[in-house]
């Protein structure tokens, strides 16, 4: 391993100071520290987040819940009120990788490098919940800006996610087997945010989390398993790798919108 400098901030206020300065914030570390064993990543300081109380932890406020930017997969995933509002969200939570990645991973780390395979990017988007920094707040349509880029400014850091609590949501995915990173995700959720209509993110399939206004629409209409398999899914825009084609993918959104409507249905 290359020589660096590791900063461990006691507040907010000093990991921003020290972050726009050039430092590389660490969260939970299950994409940076492997980018840095790979040398795909070679930060000359990272400024470690755990140490920061504040960042972690889960509350229900009105309608929604707030999620703190440090808090682990696991603890997301057991939580009894979130288990009992908002089983979706839980359930996501609980089947990010494995069991090592959900101990470590944490919803800030995830959402900050947006890879355009995680989960938890189609449950902000899906949710229309706003991003907290230690500077303002993002909605979730503005804070996602294609591939591993988010709306996030120099030394800007998420310190918490507030998700409103939908009236019906589900999530369903198809891992690809080495990964466990779906190959598709679909996040649904009805009466979710402002307006209180249908929100359905999909994810694993395009360079980044996007909404899918096809379904949205038809399933405002009709929120059923049949009008998600109505709508035609365009392959154009889609990925097409090892694991599989644009085609496939574009099968897949449709199969696990049907899927998850079917559970948020219940």
């Amino acid at each position: 391993m290359y020589a660096f400098t590791l900063e461990r901030p006691a507040s907010v206020a000093d990991a921003a100071k020290l972050a726009a300065a050039g430092g590389k914030p660490l969260a939970g570390g299950q994409t940076l520290l492997a980018s840095m064993k790979l040398r795909l990543a070679a930060p000359e300081q990272l400024v470690d987040l755990g140490s920061i109380k504040e960042l972690a932890g889960i509350k229900k406020e009105g309608n929604a819940f707030v999620i703190g930017a440090m808090t682990r997969h696991l603890d997301v995933g057991a939580n009894a009120e979130i288990k009992s509002a908002f089983p979706a969200l839980a359930w996501l939570a609980d089947h990010i990788g494995d069991r090592q990645v959900r101990a470590m991973g944490t919803i800030g780390g995830s959402l900050a490098n947006n890879d355009p395979s995680a989960c938890y990017p189609s449950a902000v988007l899906g949710s229309g919940a706003t991003v907290v920094t230690n500077k303002r707040e993002i909605a979730a349509d503005d804070f996602f800006q294609g591939l591993f880029t988010t709306a996030l400014e120099d030394g800007e850091l998420i310190t918490a996610v507030r998700f409103p609590i939908p009236k019906k949501a589900a999530y369903e995915k198809l891992r690809q087997k080495a990964s466990h990173f779906p190959l598709v995700g679909i996040f649904v959720t009805q009466g979710s945010g402002e307006g209180g209509g249908v929100r359905v993110a999909v994810t694993g399939a395009g360079n980044g989390v996007f909404r899918h206004k096809g379904l949205e629409d038809a399933l405002t209409q009709s929120f059923t398993p049949e009008a998600a398999a109505g709508v035609k899914i365009d392959a154009g825009d889609l990925n097409s790798d090892l694991h599989a084609s644009a085609a496939y993918r574009a099968n897949l959104i449709s199969v696990l919108t049907q899927r998850a409507v079917r559970k948020a249905l219940g």
